[in-house]
């Protein structure tokens, strides 16, 4: 009878009132009890959903068509599980979270044997994989290696004495300990070579950017001197190439040169090299026109293109100064101590 009554009241023209209030009641006075959780049919909290309040009137706001969750069964749900934080994984197809699948015993499949041996030669090429991965085997491996470099090999205009220059150095041996071979020298076209060397030196690590090395210095040019060599060669902080050595000759002479040079990449081709070499001496030398103290300094830019990593060619302007002693040395002989030279070189190692 009451749900006869409620359902002629006149508020029954409002969609799901009657349901709505028939739901309250029975909760609070708890006439009606919810089945048992394996007899619920899984839909009904669905089916006793009134799909009539998903139509909203066209004068019906945002918040008056949303739909009027009082209508739904709440009682058809078991909330019990979920109150005690506990919910039945395998109900959902979940089996317990300790259990993986096992793992598969047995050779891999055909199909991991049917890709090429090496992916890479597909985009860099066969050859040129085959001899990178040489070089890494003979290096990883500790056999000796061997590398040449021509850093600087140039003509040089200046003021009508047109000349040329060469520094090279290689090594051989393994990655702690090395073998060193050094050259450099100048001269200008039909005279005598003004400056020449050749250096022999064992090479150890000291650190992963620093080689200490030591050894002999032979000069090729004006008086004969051999001379005894201890420096270091390396990567200064901020990628300086640094190669700085101290020269005791067997006249008693101490000399020392320290050399710095910085490779800006503006491209990956195209590369700026400022350079910088000074040369020290811990006393006069007249017969070699060195004065005590700053020798000599140079300065330099070069700018090079490398065609491929192992050959770029190269221009740049260097500027050389004599300083004190060395300068009045120079004006004595009727030479200018300082000179401007423009340069155009290339260099290549392999």
């Amino acid at each position: 009878m009451r749900k006869a009554f409620l359902f002629f009241l006149p508020l029954a023209g409002i969609p799901g009132m009657a349901l709505a209030q028939d739901h309250d009641h029975s909760a609070a006075t708890g006439a009606e009890t919810a089945p048992p959780v394996e007899q619920q049919d899984p839909h009904a909290g669905h089916h006793s959903m009134d799909h009539s309040t998903h139509e909203a009137l066209p004068e019906q706001t945002a918040s008056d068509s949303a739909m009027d969750h009082s209508t739904m069964d709440h009682s058809q749900m078991d909330h019990s599980q979920a109150a005690n934080g506990e919910m039945d994984h395998a109900a959902m197809g979940h089996g317990p979270a300790d259990e993986e699948a096992p793992i598969p015993q047995g050779p891999p499949p055909p199909e991991a044997f049917t890709g090429p041996t090496y992916a890479a030669d597909a985009f860099v090429g066969a050859d040129r994989m085959a001899a990178s991965r040489a070089a890494v085997a003979r290096e990883v491996s500790g056999l000796p290696v061997s590398w040449f470099q021509a850093d600087r090999a140039e003509y040089r205009a200046r003021g009508g004495e047109d000349g040329y220059l060469w520094d090279v150095q290689a090594y051989y041996g393994g990655d702690i300990d090395k073998f060193w071979f050094k050259s450099e020298g100048e001269g200008s076209f039909g005279e005598e070579l003004e400056t020449a060397e050749l250096q022999g030196l064992w090479s150890h690590a000291i650190g992963p950017w620093w080689d200490l090395q030591a050894g002999v210095r032979q000069d090729l040019t004006g008086p004969a001197r051999t001379h005894a060599v201890i420096g270091v060669q390396g990567l200064a902080p901020y990628l300086f190439e640094v190669d700085a050595a101290a020269f005791l000759s067997t006249k008693g002479d101490l000399t020392a040169r320290v050399e710095a040079e910085l490779d800006q990449r503006i491209t990956q081709r195209l590369i700026l090299q400022p350079r910088v070499e000074l040369n020290l001496a811990a006393q006069d030398i007249p017969e070699l026109g060195i004065g005590a103290g700053l020798d000599s300094a140079e300065l330099g830019l070069r700018l090079r293109y490398e065609i491929i990593r192992e050959f770029a060619p190269y221009v740049g302007v260097e500027q050389e100064w004599k300083v004190g002693g060395s300068a009045d040395y120079a004006r004595l002989a009727g030479e200018d101590p300082s000179a401007t030279n423009y340069v155009v070189g290339v260099r290549f190692w392999f």
